[in-house]
């Protein structure tokens, strides 16, 4: 085809770093309050006061079943509609990534709770541990274990989907690597870099989630 590669243009680490680091404050952020989301959700998926249940159920059936870049660009452009003032793009993104990854550590949670054997309830129950006493010492112990793999397989998801934030132009290296290819003219450099650079940082969590997988499985 005769296209001539000039790596050059992808050259400047400032740009990637300021990228990089956007990227992954996001990541840590949004992990982490997806987490403490998740673990409230999924108790109350657990409650047996059933309009508790029902409205937990409701939250991670919507935000697992529509585009995580919808529900961005819905909170950048709809919410402030509907509330009356303004959303800046940080908070509109990490508001739909964090309660997007929530729905899912929600699902996880639960998942791992009723994967613990009923003899373990029963013979917590029999043993007269109030309900608290028995999650805590008897089915959370073994159910973490449990939740683990899936978490850190997630939590890899959710890296990669901070490249959703460039719907609503935060910086982050998605972002950035758009604004590269379009002041160079140089976009098959610039996508390369950028799928090397998320695959540097995304490599060895994967690697780490196998060991995980295989430690869970013992």
């Amino acid at each position: 085809m005769g296209y001539e590669f000039d790596w050059s243009a992808v050259l400047d680490v400032k740009v990637w770093l300021s990228a990089m680091s956007v990227t992954l404050s996001y990541a840590v952020a949004t992990i982490t309050g997806g987490l403490l989301i998740g673990v409230l959700v999924g108790v109350a998926m657990l409650s047996r006061f059933w309009p508790l249940q029902a409205v937990a159920g409701g939250y991670v059936q919507f935000f697992r079943c529509t585009p995580l870049m919808v529900q961005i660009v819905w909170f950048y452009y709809a919410l402030p509609i509907i509330a009356g003032f303004r959303v800046p793009a940080w908070l509109a993104g990490g508001l739909g990534l964090t309660l997007y990854m929530g729905a899912f550590c929600a699902e996880i949670f639960r998942a791992g709770v009723i994967s613990i054997d009923k003899g373990q309830w029963n013979a917590a129950r029999s043993l007269g541990m109030s309900q608290f006493q028995m999650m805590r010492h008897i089915i959370l112990p073994q159910a973490a274990r449990r939740m683990v793999p899936p978490f850190v397989n997630q939590s890899v998801l959710q890296l990669k989907n901070t490249s959703l934030l460039y719907v609503v132009a935060v910086p982050d290296l998605m972002y950035k690597s758009y604004e590269l290819a379009a002041s160079t003219y140089r976009p098959l450099e610039t996508y390369t870099a950028v799928a090397i650079i998320y695959f540097i940082i995304l490599y060895p969590l994967t690697k780490i989630a196998k060991r995980l997988e295989a430690r869970a499985d013992r």
